[in-house]
């Protein structure tokens, strides 16, 4: 962690691939989609480097817009996000040490959010499935703002939920576009290193440090 001596007041989490190791899994179900179904010439690659964002904002990346009416866009969304529960179904689980990180966090009393872009369908599946809404005090889900990340909106309508600062909030993320978004929003982040490499964030001076999970002691100094 690099001069770490922040102390929170709450903490806003990106969902996929920042309490769930689930992004192989949405990969899977688009590629799936996009190659199989659509006839898209991608490989697995390029298809995991437009994982971010709403899905119709996916389905507009990479096959331009107004390719798909607004109800074959709610058709393939649908399709996704059940071939991505699913297939991640059987996996299920909180990336190791959150459990307890949470635990911990609730104890303090420290206000926990979630800001993703996720459909509340997934958020819920999470959320339910691992039975973790009692730690948090709000969701800003895909459906609650206009624009995704990198824009700011959903982690300031996530502190604004629970009445905290910006600059008094901790985000942990998984992508470069969260911390973006992080950035944006004038918070500095913590990056889980699940889904993509320490260089892949060159450049964001919103990092405070990365973590593999929440076992690190490392973790010991936000409270």
């Amino acid at each position: 962690m690099h001069d770490f001596n922040f102390r929170p007041k709450a903490f806003l989490f990106d969902l996929n691939g920042t309490m769930i190791n689930d992004m192989e899994y949405h990969t899977l179900a688009w590629y799936s989609i996009m190659t199989e179904d659509l006839g898209a010439k991608l490989d697995y690659a390029s298809v995991k480097k437009e994982m971010y964002g709403k899905n119709h904002e996916v389905l507009e990346r990479v096959f331009g817009k107004g390719k798909f009416s607004p109800a074959e866009i709610e058709r393939l969304s649908v399709d996704k996000e059940k071939r991505y529960q699913s297939g991640y179904l059987p996996h299920l689980a909180l990336i190791a040490g959150l459990d307890q990180f949470l635990e911990r966090a609730k104890a303090a009393q420290i206000p926990m959010a979630i800001g993703s872009a996720a459909i509340p369908f997934n958020i819920d599946f999470v959320v339910d499935g691992l039975n973790i809404r009692h730690y948090l005090d709000a969701i800003v889900s895909a459906d609650d703002v206009q624009t995704s990340k990198p824009d700011p909106e959903t982690f300031l309508k996530a502190a604004a939920a629970l009445g905290i600062a910006p600059a008094d909030c901790l985000v942990f993320e998984d992508a470069p576009k969260g911390v973006e978004s992080a950035l944006n929003a004038g918070m500095p982040c913590l990056v889980l290193t699940t889904t993509h490499t320490i260089e892949e964030f060159d450049g964001y001076p919103n990092i405070l440090g990365y973590i593999t999970d929440y076992n690190e002691t490392k973790l010991n100094m936000l409270f």
